[in-house]
């Protein structure tokens, strides 16, 4: 004998309206747009020069300390009878450093500034790139601050920091057991 069938109840809905987002979930293009760059530049700290690891929802590749920098590395050496202070500087001429001495400090600035224009017929192309740099370091005690001289040779400037007499004696000191 063939089961019979068994009816359920089926009751109408109203069709439902499509669900419109909550004002505050829906943003107009331009306005989401605004906030995702006021969010990518709230991430940026140019001091610490630490990049966003996301934009846009797409990752961002590292880039190291190295590729960011500020002031041209510096190199000091301490030698017997001088501290040297040696910085390559490709693109700047000797008018474009300026070394100063104040308050036992030697403050090394620098500026570049380059223009290129091409007019033509048909078009115009303008370009200008401009970036300066400051170090400053504190003198050791011993350097005889009359004597500071600076040169500047194919893109290497050298600054001599000569010692004082007195710091130039070493006096040897004998050990005695106790």
């Amino acid at each position: 004998m063939a089961e019979a069938a068994t009816k359920l109840p089926i009751t109408k809905q109203p069709a439902e309206k499509p669900a419109i987002p909550a004002k505050s979930e829906y943003l107009p293009p331009f306005e989401s747009l605004r906030r995702e760059i006021d969010r990518l530049f709230d991430d940026f700290h140019p001091f610490d020069w630490h990049l966003p690891s996301r934009v846009f929802g797409l990752e961002v590749p590292r880039i190291a300390r190295a590729e960011w920098q500020v002031a041209p590395a510096m190199d000091v050496v301490e030698k017997d009878d001088a501290y040297e202070i040696t910085a390559e500087l490709p693109g700047l001429d000797d008018k474009d450093v300026d070394i100063k001495l104040a308050n036992h400090t030697l403050i090394v600035k620098g500026e570049k500034s380059e223009e290129k224009e091409d007019k033509r017929k048909d078009y115009y192309m303008s370009e200008r790139r401009y970036g300066s740099f400051q170090r400053s370091f504190r003198l050791p005690n011993g350097v005889d601050v009359d004597k500071i001289a600076a040169s500047f040779s194919k893109g290497v400037l050298t600054v001599k920091l000569p010692k004082t007499p007195a710091a130039k004696a070493e006096k040897k000191i004998t050990v005695k057991a106790a």
